[in-house]
């Protein structure tokens, strides 16, 4: 894993994509955050208000290696999203990272294969890095609580089919993605997803009864981001290492994880 440091980043542009949906291009002072950075990563932001002692985690959107940036994007959950929401272009926040384990492309055939992208909400961003990253076809399955299909057409541009569903049918499968799955008959070779754990548990489900492989990216609560306090724990099929139960320690861990090594 990348060495891991503190370090202050330029805020280059904001954006709001939907509502209560924002992102931003950061470049970091250490231009080695962004060149180490993986697909499925995240870094840790911290608030400028010193109340809010503790990072928010937030998932790595898009790494733009060659000029040391990296672009994140959110959902405003509270006041530290809130506040982050409100900071300029042109002004310095502290972030760590990168955090965590991204996705691996072990296990895809040598040309790439088929792989399948399931997102739902702001599960989503992250797997635009790993469209980005990957070779071969990729089908992305996307679901949103409406019609405000975010980042829907820079999967596109991207080259993958896009299929969306929706809570309340606006746009595509009325339901989530694994209703939209089904009914368009969605196979790879591999499936990523990055969502809630309701979510995960029907994806792992759902690749469980076509026969192929998952990587789960898990969303949790998270307070040090580095694995030290053990508040993001998961239930593991094997004993962890660290503390010696059936737990790993979704920051430190994951966030991705193999589908066979997790209980959900």
């Amino acid at each position: 894993m990348a060495d891991i440091r503190k370090t202050a980043a330029l805020i280059e542009e904001t954006e709001k994509l939907a509502e209560g949906i924002c992102g931003l291009w950061l470049r970091p002072e250490a231009p080695e955050v962004a060149v180490s950075a993986v697909p499925g990563q995240f870094v840790s932001v911290y608030c400028r208000d010193a109340s809010r002692l503790l990072p928010r985690p937030i998932s790595l959107c898009e790494i733009d290696r060659e000029r040391g940036r990296l672009r994140l994007v959110y959902r405003i959950a509270g006041a530290g999203t809130r506040e982050l929401s409100e900071r300029k272009a042109g002004e310095t926040i502290e972030i760590m990272g990168p955090l965590g384990n991204g996705y691996s492309l072990e296990g895809l055939p040598a040309d790439g294969g088929h792989a399948v992208l399931m997102g739902g909400g702001i599960g989503i961003p992250p797997l635009l890095a790993l469209a980005r990253a990957l070779p071969g076809v990729r089908t992305a399955v996307l679901g949103y609580r409406d019609g405000e299909t975010f980042l829907r057409e820079e999967f596109e541009a991207l080259g993958c089919r896009v299929i969306i569903a929706t809570d309340d049918g606006s746009i595509g499968t009325k339901g989530n993605v694994i209703d939209a799955a089904r009914e368009n008959a969605v196979r790879g070779d591999m499936i990523y997803s990055c969502g809630p754990v309701p979510m995960q548990r029907g994806v792992k489900a759902y690749a469980a009864e076509l026969g192929i492989p998952a990587q789960l990216s898990l969303e949790e609560r998270m307070a040090c981001g580095i694995g030290a306090c053990l508040a993001c724990v998961c239930q593991s099929r094997e004993k962890d290492s660290h503390s010696h139960v059936h737990n790993k320690r979704v920051c430190k861990d994951g966030p991705v994880f193999f589908a066979d090594e997790i209980e959900l």
